[in-house]
Order: structure tokens, then sequence, then C-alpha cells
């Protein structure tokens, strides 16, 4: 027996009706009076039929569907907010269409270009850490799809995005380790064109300043984020004319890498050498040599927060029938916090 999809022509036809009629009979229009949508529904229903989404979007003018591009959805930052955006879009009857674009800036292209074609309403955005070329996100302007950007966010001005506080949070991490009573501190950052990295080095050179300390550019250096980078970099400082006693890592994963180095080079943890990091992942909490404190950055409310700025666009979109590119930018900053760990 070959199936069937029951449409709104037979419905129509069976009733003698016109298919305009069963359309407003089904999305209960005041026009139609009880009677027939009690017919049209109760046929509808005994032919099972189900409404053709495509063509309500289509009518609607969106989808309402949000795509998402990160990274890594590996990363247990990056976990977590999704579960933030979900939660969120969940909320206002979204859903999620998700692309990762290994911080590959081809694949990051490939997946806006994928996005744009299954008409997303509109996107969030944390950008790989090779992108420096942001046109393929400013050609969406003409889509007028809105952007929100959130964590790694581009050098553009006039864009909407959330992030979370790194110059005060390094701050933070610094002056920590000047109570503990270091004085020279290294650090292991980021891709020097990513602007979390500038962000992170900006806090460093603040916090020495405050405490009256010379900043030693040897004391910085620079990685892709990889483990065989990582190393190098850790090999580095703690080879150096000015050896530290302690590291601030880019984040989690970067601190773990460097404590197995510094454990290659017969250094005792947390004794010859200590290191703070960023993101305070729960992976930290089942290592034998967690950072002494992590930078919380708030995944899930980044998540969160940048959905609701999103939604709250598509919104206002909705309601005045205007260009979303061409209002005031949302820039949405979340205050960070160290987080302490026991030493072990």
């Amino acid at each position: 027996m070959k199936n069937h999809l029951p449409t709104i022509k037979e419905i129509a036809k069976q009733l003698n009706i016109s298919v305009s009629t069963v359309s407003r009979a089904l999305h209960d229009h005041k026009s139609i009076g009880l009677r027939t949508k009690m017919q049209v529904q109760e046929l509808a229903k005994k032919l099972q039929y189900e409404p053709n989404q495509t063509a309500i979007f289509f009518q609607q003018g969106k989808t309402f569907t949000i795509g998402v591009i990160l990274p890594e959805l590996s990363e247990a930052f990056f976990s977590s907010a999704i579960s933030g955006i979900e939660d969120a879009a969940h909320k206002s009857n979204y859903t999620v269409l998700l692309g990762q674009s290994h911080d590959s800036v081809e694949k990051e292209k490939q997946l806006i270009d994928t996005m744009k074609k299954h008409r997303v309403d509109g996107l969030l955005v944390s950008i790989s850490k090779n992108t420096t070329d942001y046109s393929h996100f400013e050609t969406l302007q003409r889509y007028n799809i809105p952007i929100v950007f959130f964590d790694r966010i581009p050098k553009i001005s006039n864009i909407h995005y959330v992030a979370c506080n790194m110059v005060n949070g390094t701050v933070q991490a610094v002056n920590f380790l000047f109570k503990k009573g270091h004085r020279i501190i290294g650090m292991i950052n980021g891709p020097e064109k990513l602007p979390a990295t500038k962000e992170r080095l900006d806090g460093y050179i603040q916090a020495l300043t405050k405490s009256r300390l010379k900043y030693d550019p040897a004391l910085v250096i620079n990685c892709d984020l990889t483990k065989e980078s990582v190393c190098h970099a850790t090999e580095k400082l703690l080879t150096g004319k000015r050896k530290p006693t302690a590291i601030v890592a880019f984040n989690d994963y970067v601190a773990l890498d460097a404590v197995q180095q510094a454990r290659k080079m017969k250094l005792r943890i947390n004794k010859d050498i200590c290191f703070v990091s960023y993101a305070n992942l729960p992976i930290s909490n089942y290592t034998a040599y967690p950072p002494l404190a992590s930078v919380e950055q708030f995944p899930y409310l980044q998540g969160q927060k940048a959905t609701e700025t999103l939604i709250e666009l598509l919104q206002k979109k909705s309601d005045d029938d205007t260009d979303v590119n061409n209002r005031t930018y949302y820039k949405i900053i979340l205050e960070s916090q160290l987080v302490l760990h026991d030493a072990k």
C-alpha cells in the first residue's frame, strides 16, 4: 500500500469547501464559523493531517531556527555554552542548528554559507582562533540576518556580543600569585591575533604596573594552543634567563599540557612552579595537579544571554520589520571570577 500524506486540498474536496477556508479553519481564524471549524478539524484529525511547516515558515518569513557556529563541541566550555543556548532557545520555541569550525577559517566560512541557505533566522558565533578576516560575517548584513557573538569576539566595532571580562579576570589571577609571594610570573598566551589573547595580556600588564613591577616581554609566549606549542612555550619559559615561579596559562587545557612538560623537566608542581588558568573546567577536579586557581568564564550564562539577546533582536525585527543591523548594539560583559583550587 502506497504511503500518502493528506493535504488541505483533500480536506477541502471532501467537505466541498475552498482551500482557503480549510486553512483558516485549521488556524482557528475568527472569520470561520464554529461548525465549519469543527468539521475541518475533525476530518484533519481522522486523516492524520499534519501542516507543512516549510510552507508556514515561508508565509511567516521565518523558520524559528537559530544557527550556532563554534570551534569545538568536544571542549567542555563550548558544551556548557550549548546547554545554555538550547535551554534559552527551547523556552522561545526555537530550534538550534549547530556547526563546528574546528578552528578552520574555511570551515567557518562554509558554515556561514550553509546557515544562510538553511534560512536560519539568526546566528550565534564564537570565532575560530585563526579568524582575522571578518568579511564572511559582514556579508550577512545584506540578508538582514542578525549575529550575536559570544566568548571569542571579532575586532568589529558594530556588533552584538556577550563576553566575560578577561582583563579583570587576569588582574585577579596575577594578584593572587602576588599574594602567594611570586614576583617572576610568566604567561603562556594564545594566538597573537585572537582578541582574547590581547585581553589577557592587557590584564597581565595592568596587574604588574599596579604592583610597580616592570613588564618583561620575554616572560610572555604566544602559542597556537596545540599540545606541541604549549610544551615548547613551557620549556622556553622554564629555561629562560628569568625563570618564573608561576605561569598564567591561556586556559585549563593549556595548563594541563604545561604541567606535563614541567614534570618532564623534573620540576615539582606547586613548589618549583605553579599555574593559574582560565575557564574553571570540571576536568580540573580530576587531575593530580590542577591549577591553583582558574578564572570562571560562565559559559552556560554566556550561551543563555547570547540566545536571549538574539531572540530579542528577532522579535524587534518581526515587530517593525526594520533592519536589525541599524540598531543600538548589545555589548554584554559578564564579570569573571577567580576560583581557588586546593593545591595537592
